[in-house]
């Protein structure tokens, strides 16, 4: 397989920190992990700032965690459980990923990135805490798995793109974060009204037993 082409000038290291960063906030095992593989096997050059992530015991922790996550984001609460765990960790995750991309000496690069990454990666993270948490309200596993395998296929897609077609995937990324933030506001509502329903329904079970 030809390499990938080394992340020399300004727009393919924005798109590798702006995927990573996004990434981080729906597979982040499997971000890292993909990065230090393809670096490792010469498949592109990683900034310097990354290249810790093709050392073989990063490689096999990511490999580990991104194994225990793929079955774990599968199963309906436990992916919201979850998710809800890593909301700490995936956020400064994308943040740190993304500086590393663009400068990790502490240089303005270095910042912006982290603030692109960290900013994408909650993103990201929000919209899909807020559709699993819509998802799990239907009782059959199946939609569960569906969404879960599309966020799989979504995130390998996203940073396939990145590393060889950046331009491409700058506009795919701004259709993907519109939509995602459309999606927080429409699955908000619907969760609020999911919740004011369960709550109106265990007060009306109550009240007879009050008035007798």
């Amino acid at each position: 397989m030809d390499n990938l082409p080394a992340y020399a000038d300004t727009p393919q290291l924005l798109a590798l920190a702006a995927a990573l960063g996004w990434a981080s906030g729906v597979r982040l095992y499997a971000a890292v992990f993909m990065a230090g593989a393809a670096g490792y096997l010469g498949w592109l050059d990683l900034p310097q700032g990354l290249q810790v992530l093709q050392h073989p015991g990063v490689l096999g922790t990511s490999a580990f965690m991104l194994f225990v996550e793929f079955f774990a984001d599968k199963v309906p609460l436990v992916d919201s459980l979850w998710d809800t765990a890593h909301t700490l960790i995936r956020i400064p995750a994308g943040a740190a990923l993304a500086a590393g991309a663009l400068g990790a000496d502490g240089s303005a690069m270095g910042w912006v990135g982290a603030l692109l990454g960290g900013s994408l990666a909650a993103t990201s993270h929000t919209a899909k805490l807020t559709t699993r948490a819509a998802v799990n309200t239907s009782p059959e596993p199946f939609s569960n798995i569906g969404v879960s395998l599309l966020e799989d296929g979504l995130v390998v897609f996203m940073l396939w793109l990145a590393a060889t077609h950046p331009l491409i995937f700058g506009v795919v990324l701004a259709f993907t974060v519109v939509l995602a933030v459309v999606l927080m506001v429409v699955l908000f509502k619907f969760l609020r009204a999911v919740a004011r329903n369960v709550s109106e329904f265990f007060a009306g079970s109550r009240s007879p037993t009050q008035g007798s």
